[in-house]
């Protein structure tokens, strides 16, 4: 995969400029969580067993994992901020549907229509980030890109619950066509337009090449480690705080944990690497030991596993993100940004999906404990190989 030009001289994006773009992370993060976690609870009308329920969980997820990379490339093609506008106005759309219909039918409609409109936005604001910052500063705008998304993943199903309890799910709905909508007309005022780059004709054999080069696999493997072990976190941790006798509060601000870890790491994590503090290879490498360390710990009983697995998983996480994305834009033509961050989004959701899959798998056939050794090995050895092998060295930026 060819270097991207390096623009050491360009200057940093004015913070209201990025501050869009950040609402957007946390839209996306707010609304996959928001509902998901209270789809269950709250909807006996429209989610009537659990087969139901997995498949209108299944549809927001399958539709990013087909979608990003066709929505990445078509940033390139004519730019990312009319994506990006396009995404958050087809989320309040889609949001406004159920909200307006009140309908199990169109619980699904909307759904699906949140997945795809998320599917152009995210991947948008992602390459936007990158575009509009210079390389020496892409870990710090990054950092906060990903540090606003923790926080919409981490206030999405209590701040969803509260209003699903006070309005129902309607009311949800509302406020995410609201929120969409206001973001939209933010990013509109605020997020300058980044045309779209000359480029030369790529065939499939040369999107091929570039995606299985060293510079956009171990990045992105990373990622998808990472964001399994998040997943299963969220989802196995309060399984196994339930095991040892816990109660749902104390499993409950574990997750909490989990996910502020993540957060909190972040920026100071991107900004570490602006600053020279730690490079591409060795911030993953400990991110990921990080990762493994914490899904061990897991395995140990009681509040002291659990919270100590939290902690580290999340750190870990946090450490990840970052660089990862840093590492995949400072490799990538700025021609191809956004067709690199919509792949690199599906190696994320791959890694969402199938992080707790193995796990379940593993723990259906033994038990829980050795469905977190299991993941563990994964996030050590699938990643940590890729970044040993292949073609050219993961780039640092400058």
């Amino acid at each position: 995969m060819s270097a991207a030009p390096r623009a050491t001289g360009q200057a940093p994006a004015p913070k209201r400029s990025m501050w869009p773009l950040y609402a957007a992370g946390f839209t996306t993060a707010f609304g996959a969580h928001g509902i998901a976690a209270n789809l269950g609870g709250f909807s006996d009308d429209a989610v009537t067993s659990l087969l139901v329920l997995g498949g209108l969980l299944a549809l927001y997820d399958g539709a990013e994992v087909v979608l990003k990379p066709v929505f990445g490339s078509l940033a390139d093609r004519i730019g990312a901020k009319p994506v990006l506008l396009g995404g958050l106005i087809a989320f309040a759309a889609a949001s406004a549907l159920y909200a307006i219909a009140d309908s199990p039918g169109w619980l699904w409609a909307a759904r699906l229509g949140q997945g795809a409109a998320a599917s152009a936005f995210s991947p948008s604001a992602s390459a936007l980030v990158a575009r509009l910052n210079p390389a020496a500063k892409r870990g710090r705008a990054f950092g906060s890109y990903g540090f606003h998304k923790s926080i919409g993943y981490t206030l999405g199903p209590l701040l969803g619950g509260l209003l699903v309890w006070a309005g129902g799910l309607r009311l949800l709905f509302t406020v995410l066509a609201v929120l969409g909508l206001a973001v939209a007309v933010w990013a509109a005022v605020a997020v300058p337009a980044v045309p779209p780059l000359p480029k030369q004709r790529q065939t499939l054999a040369d999107l091929a090449r570039r995606l299985a080069d060293r510079s956009f696999l171990a990045p992105t493997a990373a990622l998808a480690a990472a964001t399994a072990a998040l997943s299963v976190g969220v989802g196995f941790l309060p399984v196994s705080g339930a095991a040892a006798g816990l109660g749902t509060v104390a499993t409950g601000a574990a997750v909490s944990v989990l996910a502020a870890s993540a957060a909190v790491v972040q920026p100071y994590a991107g900004r570490a690497l602006d600053a020279g503090r730690i490079t591409v290879r060795g911030g993953l490498a400990t991110g990921l030991g990080l990762t493994a360390v914490g899904l061990l710990c897991a395995m140990l009983p009681g509040m002291p596993g659990v919270l100590t697995a939290a902690v580290l998983v999340g750190a870990g996480s946090g450490l990840i993100t970052p660089l990862g994305f840093t590492a995949l834009a400072s490799g990538t033509p700025e021609e191809r940004m956004g067709q690199t961050m919509g792949s690199a989004e599906l190696g994320r959701e791959l890694g969402d999906a199938g992080g707790p899959l193995l796990v379940a798998a593993v723990a259906t056939a033994s038990t829980l404990t050795y469905g977190f050794a299991a993941l563990a090995a994964l996030v050590l050895v699938v990643p940590l190989l890729s970044l040993r092998t292949g073609g050219r060295t993961v780039p640092a930026p400058d």
